[in-house]
């Protein structure tokens, strides 16, 4: 691959990567993992010494929080400097991201504030805008909150009914409205609102102060979990906005609303890391304490699956959202070039990744989720305390399924995005597929003798690429237009789709890691298993995928194609799994 090329939202399913290519954890600068390690000291100090209290819903609390991490310095990382930021590169905003994911309740408030409450000012405010209000969100003075749901408007954000007409004077907006699941609403100071202007038939968007007459803030929300997080219902009742705080032009609102949920879906993706690296670790040391019949439960081989499958899980997903970091800070840079402007560069780079985006808020998501039930069930009856922080993290996880889009709007994005930009041409995906499709009966896996670890590895995926393929031409000839109603078959595509992404950023990672000189067989134990695991997943997506748009006939010529694709060869995946529970057990912490 061309090293100066970026590659494109969705072209991995084309094109070759090499490890050279891409950027791993392992990679971190000094700079980088010295903010690590504040972010860590920040939680020690400040957050779970209080989440017993913050859990009883305590506002004035969690907002002094969130005061001293401003303080500290820690709400500028993705705010440019001459707005009083450290104007970090992608990757450090994202290790952000991840490290305070450990942190329950306030890691929801804190990234609300740092991405949805302040970004939109950062990438679609105006110099003046920026310089009264990002100043003072990236330092903590303002705390900031994002209103976008209404009662009758979720996943359809279009449809809601919050109207603002401009004043007789033409100096103000008056909105009336109703915002709900608001996070941080109970001590935000500022607010980004989505309204309709007049008649307009798409959204605009405002920055409103909570200080202003006629907004009222309701009470908290009693949830399932992150209840030290303050959501609650906003009110606006005849609210005068000053016109100068129209964010962005006119109309343009629904631009913005997307381009901040892309932005919130890959970020989410990096958040569930902290969480989950925490509870494997919760989970381990409970293992190495616990004792049945006279032994600790961590030498139970059922134990060192559910412990050796987290990892499994988590260091796969974290391979993908590294990996896409780096691009999306090469795409900045490619995009900075031709406009001057970080925030529209910024911007425009993470929207430009909608497939990634969405891939890996559904994975991360379900793979935290996945986490923090085994977990649980590591701990038995203790999981099932209150007194216990998995309890916490179990309830806690479930939001992020929901959290920028349910996962079942994500996975529909996930496929038609990817299509959308092949027929734009930003690669070669249907006439790829047309090629493959028309001569699948000569279609073989096509072992090679003598092939080394990762030249075989390379090949399974790229086989797994080409089922791919396959899927979406059959798919489309079949169900042409009408393939968007097709909600199961996209559901089959996009989980390939998702698997093959993360084993491949897995693979890319191992033999890097294996150039740098690293001890990597755990690592190649991670892959191995991985990848027969992924092997399944993509052969059963396809039979059904193939089993709804084909005939008997064609049926049968396509299932042997995925049946030869998806062959690999038989690991033992006992032993495999043994060895990555051992090495967690033994260091009693998660440091993979």
């Amino acid at each position: 691959m061309d090293k100066k090329k970026v590659l494109k939202s969705g072209e991995f399913l084309v094109a070759e990567v090499e490890p050279e290519d891409i950027f791993i954890p392992e990679e971190f600068n000094e700079e980088q993992k010295m903010i690590t390690q504040t972010c860590r000291d920040f939680l020690d100090a400040e957050v779970y010494p209080n989440l017993e209290e913050t859990e009883k819903g305590n506002r004035e609390l969690m907002k002094s929080i969130l005061k001293k991490a401003g303080e500290l310095g820690l709400m500028g990382i993705s705010v440019p400097e001459e707005y009083g930021g450290f104007e970090q590169s992608f990757v450090t905003q994202m290790l952000v991201a991840e490290i305070t994911g450990a942190g329950y309740s306030f890691s929801v408030a804190y990234m609300a504030h740092c991405g949805i409450g302040t970004l939109p000012v950062v990438y679609y405010g105006n110099e003046n805008q920026r310089q009264h209000y990002v100043t003072k969100l990236a330092t903590g003075e303002l705390l900031g909150a994002y209103c976008l749901t209404e009662p009758g408007a979720g996943s359809d954000a279009n449809s809601g009914k919050t109207n603002a007409r401009l004043s007789e004077d033409g100096k103000h907006y008056v909105i009336n409205g109703q915002k709900m699941w608001i996070t941080n609403a109970g001590f935000a100071d500022t607010l980004i609102v989505f309204a309709k202007i007049d008649t307009d038939r798409v959204l605009s968007a405002f920055i409103i102060e909570t200080k202003f007459p006629g907004v009222v803030i309701g009470p908290d929300e009693h949830k399932m979990g992150i209840k030290g997080s303050s959501t609650a219902q906003i009110y606006f009742n005849d609210v005068k906005v000053p016109v100068e705080n129209l964010l962005g032009k006119r109309g343009e609102g629904f631009r913005i609303a997307l381009s901040i949920l892309h932005m919130g879906r890959i970020k989410l993706g990096a958040n569930v890391l902290g969480a989950a690296k925490k509870t494997i670790t919760d989970s381990v040391k409970y293992a190495n304490e616990r004792k049945q019949f006279g032994v600790l439960i961590s030498s139970f081989g059922a134990i060192k699956h559910k412990l050796a499958e987290q990892v499994i899980r988590l260091f796969a997903s974290e391979s993908a959202v590294y990996r896409v970091s780096k691009d999306i800070d090469n795409m900045i840079g490619k995009l900075k070039e031709g406009c001057g402007d970080t925030g529209r560069a910024t911007i425009e780079a993470i929207s430009h990744y909608a497939v990634e985006a969405a891939m890996l808020k559904v994975l991360g998501s379900e793979m935290l989720d996945f986490v923090a039930d085994e977990a649980v069930q590591i701990h038995g009856g203790m999981g099932y305390s209150a007194e216990m922080d998995v309890e916490k993290g179990y309830r806690d996880s479930r939001i992020n399924r929901i959290f920028e889009g349910t996962n079942e709007i994500n996975r529909l994005l996930v496929v038609d995005t990817a299509m959308k930009r092949a027929m734009k041409g930003d690669f070669d995906l249907f006439g790829k597929a047309e090629i493959l499709f028309n001569g699948v009966d000569k279609i073989s896996g096509g072992e090679v003798k003598g092939e080394n670890y990762f030249a075989e590895k390379t090949r399974y995926i790229d086989n797994f690429k080409k089922v791919i393929l396959l899927c979406i031409h059959g798919a489309v000839k079949q169900f042409e237009k009408g393939l968007m109603n097709e909600q199961e078959v996209l559901n089959n595509i996009a989980d390939m789709m998702m698997e093959i992404y993360v084993s491949e950023s897995l693979s890319l990672r191992v033999a890097k890691l294996d150039t740098l000189k690293e001890n990597i067989s755990v690592y190649k134990d991670i892959l191995d298993v991985n990848v027969y695991d992924a092997a399944e997943v993509v052969r059963k997506s396809a039979y059904d995928a193939v089993y709804s748009f084909a005939d008997d006939e064609k049926a049968a010529v396509l299932i042997r194609a995925i049946d030869d694709l998806t062959k690999i060869r038989g690991i033992n995946v006992k032993n495999s799994r043994r060895r990555i529970a051992d090495r967690l057990i033994e260091d009693n912490y998660y440091k993979f």
